[in-house]
């Protein structure tokens, strides 16, 4: 019980991941990308930490930064194939289900307003915010948009979600070595920084219903 405890706090934890190495790292981003409960799952984070231990200490992951980019982002792409896949098998009977512990439905409602404001640019934006990140595939399978329509959205917006922010870490560890020291300031830095333009747009939305 324990040992399920702590690989549970592994999985909240991006410098414990890719600590862990390379399987685990590609597996949560496909799962924070695509599952029905991969929200909350580290994101942006992760990325970003990723592409710094790979300048710092390749020890973990021994792959380059570009074979780090391109496997990360081919664990994204499928993410959202599968999160497309659950959409378009549950349908509208998603927006009937109740709140629970890993889904609440006004994160839904977020997405599906999102969504509507961008059209099929919402999966490559909504790549850059967590929580629409992990919904917005799901919502364009619900809706039932164009597959290849949606591949197309889909593969950009993981290249450039996965490259920018990974190559942004890279740069930092090569400059700045000694950044290594301080990833649990660099993850709460990142997760607020994330986690801002979340809440506007459900303040936002959330005007926009009482008006």
């Amino acid at each position: 019980m324990e040992s399920a405890w702590q690989f549970f706090k592994d999985l909240l934890n991006p410098e414990s991941i890719v600590q862990l190495g390379l399987p685990l790292l590609l597996f949560v981003i496909f799962a924070e990308t695509g599952l029905f409960i991969g929200f909350f799952l580290p994101g942006d984070s992760l990325v970003f930490i990723s592409g710094l231990i790979c300048a710092t200490n390749n020890d973990y992951l021994g792959v380059g930064i570009f074979t780090l980019i391109f496997c990360m982002s081919i664990a994204a792409i499928i993410g959202n194939i599968a999160g497309y896949w659950f959409g378009r098998k549950v349908g509208e009977k998603l927006f009937k289900r109740g709140d629970s512990f890993f889904f609440k439905r006004r994160h839904l409602i977020a997405t599906k307003n999102f969504y509507e404001r961008h059209g099929g640019k919402a999966i490559i934006l909504g790549r850059f915010l967590p929580i629409i990140r992990t919904f917005a595939p799901i919502l364009a399978g619900v809706i039932n948009i164009d597959f290849k329509k949606f591949m197309i959205y889909n593969v950009v917006g993981a290249f450039a979600w996965i490259s920018s922010i990974s190559s942004i870490g890279y740069f930092l560890g090569q400059r700045f070595p000694g950044i290594k020291d301080h990833l649990g300031w660099i993850v709460i830095g990142l997760i607020v920084i994330t986690t801002i333009p979340v809440i506007l747009t459900y303040i936002k939305e959330k005007k926009k219903g009482h008006s």
